[in-house]
């Protein structure tokens, strides 16, 4: 299937690796160039732009101008901005309970998780406003709607990113802007997988390995298992072309069934 993203430019948050990194790549896939952020550039990162039209920014999107940086190395590396993937995202599991959430964490949590892709937006859509085209595509999570204590502030700051982005859909969809979230369960990436990730945290608070704990979610899902990388990226890819035109404040899970609600 022809996406149409040929030609287009693409701006994507947190690509150095994991969901990031797989879009960049399924992106660079159907053609489009692509211009990535991140605190560091990975080597896979630095492969890809090696051999593919690929520009990435080391930036720090926490800083309130990262993500005009970002935005304004797209518009003149390839003039200007016709798709946006907010990705960039952070968690870290608060096993000492909600009493050990400090305003310094929830700052943090609330910066990386929501406030980046609110200023990432704020630069990219007069962009798109004045092309009257474009895709914004945002990395939510299933905590936006499936609220857990060992992620409190995590859960909150998705929620709002996914109330945030329904509520500007409404706002740009008649200007020719779409806006929809991606909310993933478990992905296999070092976010749960990696020696800091959510499994080895938990591990670090009860007798149980991170093995078992992440075989432990991936069993509460109907298909056993984690999702991947690229099985997100595809779907950004569906959401980010045209043959997708007339679907905006939507909200897709892909959780394998973890979520049990309607």
């Amino acid at each position: 299937m022809n996406l149409h993203l040929y030609g287009k430019t693409a701006v994507v948050t947190g690509a150095s690796k994991g969901i990031g990194l797989a879009i960049a790549q399924a992106l660079v896939g159907e053609g489009a160039n692509v211009v990535t952020g991140s605190r560091q550039l990975g080597p896979e990162l630095k492969e890809l732009a090696a051999h593919a039209s690929v520009h990435p920014v080391a930036v720090d999107l926490t800083d309130p101008d990262g993500p005009r940086t970002l935005v304004d190395a797209a518009v003149e590396t390839y003039g200007g901005v016709d798709v946006l993937v907010n990705n960039v995202g952070s968690v870290h599991p608060r096993t000492g309970g909600f009493l050990s959430v400090s305003d310094e964490d929830w700052t943090a949590t609330l910066t990386v998780n929501l406030l980046v892709a609110v200023r990432t937006v704020r630069a990219a859509l007069p962009r798109m406003l004045e092309r009257g085209a474009g895709s914004i595509v945002t990395i939510a999570s299933v905590n936006a709607s499936l609220p857990d204590p060992l992620v409190i502030d995590y859960s909150a700051a998705k929620s709002a990113l996914v109330n945030f982005s329904k509520a500007l859909s409404k706002e740009v969809g008649p200007r020719g802007i779409r806006v929809n979230t991606i909310s993933p369960g478990p992905v296999s990436t070092d976010l749960w997988l990696g020696d800091n990730g959510v499994a080895a945290t938990v591990s670090q608070a009860n007798s149980r390995s991170p093995e078992e704990i992440a075989a432990a979610a991936a069993a509460d899902a109907v298909t056993g298992r984690f999702s991947t990388p690229a099985e997100v990226a595809a779907l950004v890819l569906l959401l980010a072309g045209d043959r997708a035109e007339n679907v905006t404040g939507a909200d897709f899970v892909i959780d394998g069934g973890l979520t049990t609600s309607v």
